[in-house]
């Protein structure tokens, strides 16, 4: 091609060049159908994915159920743990030892509750604070019952206070642990190795669902059942470690506890309504159990509950004396149980004290524990526990409602 020729096409091809450039850069920068064609395009799972979020998506629901699941149950309570009126009001004292009457009526203050005291040596009744409340049909045992459960335990030759007892896949216990920190596991399996029928004989040998009391007028009496517990609602077992289905009163517990303080005499208990009849005192023995070999089995776990178990709040008031004892809390229908049954063991001034507590969430057996311990400081600063010399002694025959 002649070089005339190509200067006259030149600019031909050059605008050419330049159109298609334009149209090329034209598709370049204006993606819009292909934009539109992406977003239209539905995201399509396979089966096995829907599946799987379909697990994921309900496992998450069952977990936050199971977290609102988890938040703590509080009990509702109707009944009060305080009290604005006079609860001793009717209480005959002609025959108590003013002494532990008035360290009682302190210690006790405005709670709900009663205190009953006795000689373990004779089963008189020292004190009892709110007498109508004492003297009712009783209340379920709570832990309280777990004595007489050990009690039978170690008379059947089923465990000694070292013998381990499963209580969990890899967790044991000994009696002396479970009474100090009061476990209800431990008592279950005791009461379900007992069985029902052996474990009803022991406890009405120990004077549960008969008369505590020696001709003391308005005494009710607190019911040990002739039938176990339905197995729906924990059988022997339940009852055995809360003392569910069973009704036992302040008069009964300290009756129990006195024949463990003094040996195994299980003596009836009598309340002196006059001076006169103090001075004519009489014991009255209902029964010996033999249970005297067995005592030191138990005293090792009533003194740890003292000392570092669910008595432990005893011993912010009074740490001069050993003292020997046992909670219980529950509760049944809106009304919440405190209950704690002691002995001191001491040379001089023996004593046994049941606090009964009723009411709602300020009632509890270490709340019970702590009245006690206030009892026995009112006492031990009015040197009760001191040995007494003859003269003492002789004057004490003349006193209105002194011990002897």
């Amino acid at each position: 091609m002649k070089k005339s020729q190509v200067s006259r096409y030149l600019p031909v091809l050059i605008a050419v060049f330049l159109f298609a450039g334009t149209l090329f850069a034209a598709k370049i920068s204006t993606p819009g159908a292909a934009t539109t064609k992406r977003s239209n395009r539905k995201v399509s799972e396979s089966t096995r994915t829907q599946a799987k979020i379909s697990r994921l998506r309900h496992s998450r629901r069952v977990a936050y159920s199971r977290r609102h699941r988890r938040h703590r149950y509080y009990e509702r309570f109707t009944a009060n743990s305080f009290v604005t009126n006079d609860q001793t009001s009717g209480d005959i004292t002609g025959g108590e030892d003013p002494v532990v009457r008035q360290a009682a009526i302190e210690a006790l203050g405005n709670m709900n509750g009663t205190v009953v005291a006795i000689d373990p040596t004779s089963g008189r009744i020292l004190a009892m604070v709110n007498q109508k409340l004492a003297l009712s049909e009783g209340a379920t045992p709570c832990s309280t019952i777990k004595l007489s459960v050990g009690l039978a335990a170690l008379s059947e030759g089923l465990i000694t206070r070292n013998t381990p007892v499963k209580i969990a896949p890899r967790r044991y216990m000994t009696l002396t642990e479970a009474l100090a920190k009061s476990n209800n596991a431990y008592f279950e399996v005791l009461g379900r190795s007992l069985g029902f029928e052996r474990m009803h004989r022991y406890a009405t040998e120990f004077g549960l669902g008969e008369l505590a009391g020696y001709n003391i007028e308005g005494e009710h009496l607190g019911i040990y059942p002739d039938q176990e517990l339905d197995a729906k609602l924990g059988g022997v077992g339940r009852m055995c470690s809360f003392g569910d289905s069973i009704s036992m009163t302040p008069l009964q517990l300290g009756a129990l506890v006195s024949a463990m303080a003094n040996g195994g005499t299980l003596y009836y208990l009598q309340h002196p309504a006059s001076p006169e009849e103090v001075l004519n005192f009489q014991p009255k023995v209902k029964r010996t159990l033999e249970i005297a070999k067995y005592l030191p089995e138990m005293s090792d776990g009533m003194a740890a509950a003292v000392q570092y178990g669910t008595a432990r709040p005893l011993r912010v008031n009074f740490s001069e004396e050993q003292i020997l004892g046992k909670t219980g809390t529950c509760s049944n229908s809106g009304t919440r149980y405190g209950w704690f049954a002691s002995f001191a063991n001491t040379s001089y001034g023996r004593i046994v004290t049941v606090v009964f507590l009723e009411g709602g969430r300020p009632t509890f057996g270490p709340k019970a524990a702590e009245i006690a311990g206030r009892i026995y400081r009112g006492l031990y600063d009015h040197s009760f526990f001191a040995a007494k010399n003859a003269v003492e002694k002789s004057g004490e025959t003349t006193a209105v409602g002194v011990s002897q």
